[in-house]
């Protein structure tokens, strides 16, 4: 089987001193938590195997005294020792430790680093500059068209980067981090907004007009999904939710006016993020004015997915992450390998029309369609949506969600409806479209039964208006009832006619 997934790792192979595979492991050392968080998986988009994070507070007293507190100090070296003899036990083969703001400018980071060494850990420094490409290389990872700003707002720093053509160009690291802003703020209401177009002016950073602002960091992520409560938006999914512009300075007058109980009840709301909130929607405000932001678009995706994505081979770092996801998905819950691909390339001369964003789709759609398989047979089209609109996927926006969820809900008995929710996601001639993926999937499904030899023996094809099924000779047997069935069931939504053809 020659597919997407088998060409990513046996590129990985070939240009890494690792295997594709390797269990991977990061220890992210920030101003505000300490994190251990595992991957396995194919390189290009592995999955999490374990996620865990303290709130160490290194860079709490970094604004007052310079330095990391006594507390604090052991606070972090307790974590990074428990997240390293777990490393040991999940047998990790690649771990990297790497520390940001508040060890880089602590007059102490120094002791902390050396005390990490005789644990056994060497620390890894990064730059402000390192920082921002890393975190900017991680939303390239998790949005591949990305164009405009990159913002990574951290407790110790907020790093900016230009992002452009799967390229980063400009970066600048500026000491704006959550932990820094209360201080700034209380010298009163215009200072934040001075400071910063001081910085910008003083780095020779330019405005970026007319480009968007993609958002990466913890507080900034807790502000949008506070966003997506007030809209009652309904993919729980912040990974690619999109705000206007003006938006950042609603929510800062918003978020000041709530009480702290009703922040901490949304969803995914850690309590340590709710007293950063008005800090970190004042700095997005000035920020969207300063560049004249076009708009916001939240990454679930930074410094730890960039780091990963640094060490990529180019040929690896270009293949779609969707894709690689809902292969290795659909590999290792379908029936039969390889399946998805051969039903997309089988259904494709009925979608002449789909322009590449759509066929994309479809091909992760086909790339699914068995996913559901043991399931409940009266729940696979809930089953379906879920897969979609759940899933760890990236490199998709909410209306593309949409649309998949329509197609695995039609492939898996959902028909034409329209599952709760989803039209809220995409426009109608959208899930009109997936809809009809979805029955042309259910249909070759049931035609091969999900191996290949029917698939290759048969076409599927739209002649002077007609849906045809090819089939000749001894393949007619493979025209039962059931197949006859989903073959009219398609030519309905489509609004045609339909024969089978020798």
């Amino acid at each position: 089987m020659n597919s997407m997934l088998s060409r990513v790792r046996a590129l990985a192979d070939s240009q890494s001193s690792s295997p594709s595979t390797a269990r991977m492991a990061i220890i992210d050392i920030g101003s505000n938590s300490v994190r251990l968080v595992v991957y396995d998986g194919p390189r290009r988009i592995p999955f999490i195997l374990f996620n865990e994070k303290v709130m160490a507070g290194l860079g709490a007293s970094l604004g007052k005294t310079g330095r990391i507190e006594p507390d604090a100090m052991e606070r972090g070296l307790r974590a990074i020792g428990r997240f390293a003899h777990l490393c040991r036990e999940m047998e990790v083969e690649e771990l990297r430790c790497v520390a940001t703001a508040a060890v880089r400018d602590a007059a102490n980071g120094p002791e902390f680093i050396a005390r990490a060494l005789a644990m056994g850990l060497t620390v890894e420094l990064l730059s402000g500059r390192q920082e921002a490409l890393a975190a900017a290389h991680g939303v390239l990872s998790g949005i591949p068209g990305a164009n405009g700003i990159v913002g990574d707002l951290g407790g110790g720093s907020l790093e900016l980067a230009r992002v452009r053509d799967g390229a980063v160009h400009e970066t600048i690291s500026l000491p704006l981090g959550v932990l820094r802003l209360p201080q700034i703020r209380a010298k009163g209401a215009a200072v934040l907004e001075r400071l910063v177009r001081k910085m910008l002016n003083k780095a020779d950073w330019t405005s970026a007009p007319s480009l968007p602002f993609y958002l990466v960091g913890g507080s900034w992520r807790a502000l949008a999904r506070f966003d997506m409560q007030l809209t009652h938006f309904p993919l729980p999914v912040v990974h690619q939710y999109e705000m206007t512009a003006p938006r950042a300075e609603q929510l800062t007058r918003i978020v000041s006016h709530v009480g702290r109980a009703r922040l901490k009840g949304i969803p995914a709301m850690t309590g340590s993020r709710v007293p950063t909130l008005p800090d970190a929607a004042a700095l997005l405000s000035v920020m969207v004015r300063q560049l004249g932001s076009s708009g916001l678009v939240v990454s679930a995706y930074g410094l730890r997915e960039g780091l990963l994505y640094e060490d990529l081979p180019a040929d690896v770092r270009a293949t779609d992450p969707l894709l690689i996801a809902a292969e290795a998905e659909g590999e290792a819950q379908a029936r039969f390998a390889g399946h998805g691909a051969m039903i997309d390339r089988w259904m494709a001369p009925l979608f002449l029309e789909d322009d590449s964003a759509w066929r994309r789709i479809r091909r992760a759609a086909c790339l699914l369609a068995d996913v559901g398989w043991r399931a409940n047979p009266d729940f696979r089209a809930e089953r379906g949506v879920e897969i979609a609109l759940h899933g760890n996927w990236v490199g998709i926006s909410a209306a593309e969600r949409g649309m998949l969820a329509q197609a695995l809900h039609s492939n898996f008995g959902g028909g034409v409806t329209v599952p709760q929710g989803v039209e809220r996601l995409a426009a109608p001639e959208a899930l009109r479209r997936a809809a009809l993926w979805g029955l042309a999937i259910r249909l070759g499904q049931r035609l091969s039964g999900g191996v290949e030899g029917p698939l290759a023996a048969s076409r599927l094809d739209m002649e002077q208006g007609v849906l045809t099924l090819g089939l000749g000779g001894a393949d007619i047997d493979l025209y039962g009832e059931a197949v006859e069935r989903r073959l009219r069931h398609l030519a309905q939504a489509m609004g045609v006619r339909y024969r089978l053809a020798p």
